[in-house]
């Protein structure tokens, strides 16, 4: 937090946001201030770090990922950004071999072709039990 002349520039706790120990791999939720108008609301964004760059400095930055629909969505959030109400760390990561979780992308989609292709060549069993019975009908 810069003072000069006891006059603040910085609307955000900077001490406080150094604090907090946001690594790849936590699940963390970020409530955002949202102007509509001249009302302001808070809006939760919800997901897993996928990385944390320029470490403590000015430009601080971390990349957060979340499924909304089946569609990946990212975010990247300034640390220090006044626009941040607070951050929540819901599940920590664990033990993370790597400092920028970007394969994350490719294996949601590689999943989400896996299941596509179960759906789309797998008959659904009320098919088969319906064939099964009508079949005994008939004798």
């Amino acid at each position: 937090m810069t003072t000069v002349l006891d006059t603040k520039f910085s609307p955000i706790d900077i001490e406080a946001r150094k604090k907090i120990d946001i690594r790849a791999g936590d699940t963390i939720r970020v409530w955002q201030k949202i102007k509509e108008g001249d009302k302001t609301r808070l809006q939760a964004f919800e997901g897993i770090v996928l990385a944390r760059k320029h470490g403590l400095e000015a430009g601080a930055t971390f990349t957060v990922r979340k499924v909304s629909d089946g569609i990946g969505v990212e975010r990247i959030f300034p640390l220090y950004s006044p626009v941040i109400d607070k951050i929540e760390i819901l599940r920590r990561g664990g033990r993370v071999r790597r400092a920028k979780l970007y394969y994350i992308r490719e294996k949601a989609q590689s999943e989400a072709r896996r299941k596509m292709r179960q759906t789309l060549y797998s008959k659904p069993k009320e098919e088969v039990t319906s064939s099964v019975s009508t079949e005994e009908n008939k004798e």
